[in-house]
């Protein structure tokens, strides 16, 4: 149980593409500030807070100013939670120092780390038990990622216009899902079409057509599109590679790129 079968870091990073893992993902941030993104939810994370991703669920992470983290991934995990969930804090940094010592002992391979490395993947899984997780989000900000993941195709879609219909006061709602999430409503429906242009991107690589992958991810300028897609992943959408993205992305043997 709670079989560790990876450890890596990243080193000052601003963006990990969509992907999923065959495993459970623990992403402990050692520094810097970020969200991750799900399908239907986000999660923002800063120092000392875990996110817990169980397998095969698709996921990305992005941050404005860097982050920095150690990884983990496990096999056979106990957590009883199914969905991906944040652990807020690391009183004293015991997780900390429990991450930090399975990093060693996975890469240094010194003698007995076989026998070491299973003691910190039960430690590390008790101690993020034991911690109450601090739920996604509230009813009504799940209700606006789950219509603007419907509806971003769709370059005629009203953001504000929705959030109007909705028996709150607009504002609050803004100011609610940013606090939730680390994203206004726009600027994670703006992310939500930058992500799907990536991945139709890495579809048709050599074959993409700009304006058609605006398009199909709910721009309906190409050059205001290609404006947002190099600002975020470093190259204009021509140049951008499933096999070499943008130079702030970063992977490791345990991805399915997505």
């Amino acid at each position: 149980m709670n079989r560790i079968i990876y450890v890596g870091k990243h080193a000052l990073t601003l963006s990990v593409s969509r992907h999923a893992h065959n495993s459970w993902e623990l992403i402990y941030c050692t520094s810097g500030d970020g969200t991750i993104f799900f399908d239907d939810r986000s999660i923002p994370y800063q120092t000392g807070d875990t996110v817990v991703i169980p397998i095969r669920v698709p996921h990305s992470n992005h941050s404005d100013g860097g982050f920095t983290n150690i990884h983990i991934n496990m096999d056979e995990a106990t957590f009883p939670d199914r969905d991906p969930f944040l652990v807020r804090g690391d009183a004293g940094n015991l997780l900390l120092d429990a991450f930090q010592g399975a990093y060693r002992c996975y890469t240094s391979k010194t003698p007995g780390f076989n026998v070491l490395l299973p003691i910190y993947g039960q430690l590390i899984a008790t101690a993020l038990t034991l911690q109450e997780p601090e739920r996604a989000h509230s009813s009504v900000v799940l209700e606006i990622q789950h219509q603007i993941h419907q509806c971003f195709p769709d370059a005629s879609f009203d953001l504000n216009a929705y959030l109007h219909t909705l028996p709150f006061n607009c504002e609050y709602l803004k100011k609610l899902f940013k606090k939730e999430t680390g994203l206004t409503p726009l600027q994670y429906l703006t992310d939500r079409r930058l992500e799907n242009a990536a991945t139709v991107l890495s579809m048709a690589y050599g074959r993409q057509n700009i304006t058609e992958v605006a398009t199909l991810s709910g721009f309906a300028e190409p050059l205001y599109f290609s404006r947002l897609f190099k600002k975020k992943y470093g190259v204009s959408p021509s140049r951008y590679h499933p096999e070499a993205p943008a130079p702030t992305s970063d992977s490791d043997s345990m991805k399915i790129m997505l």
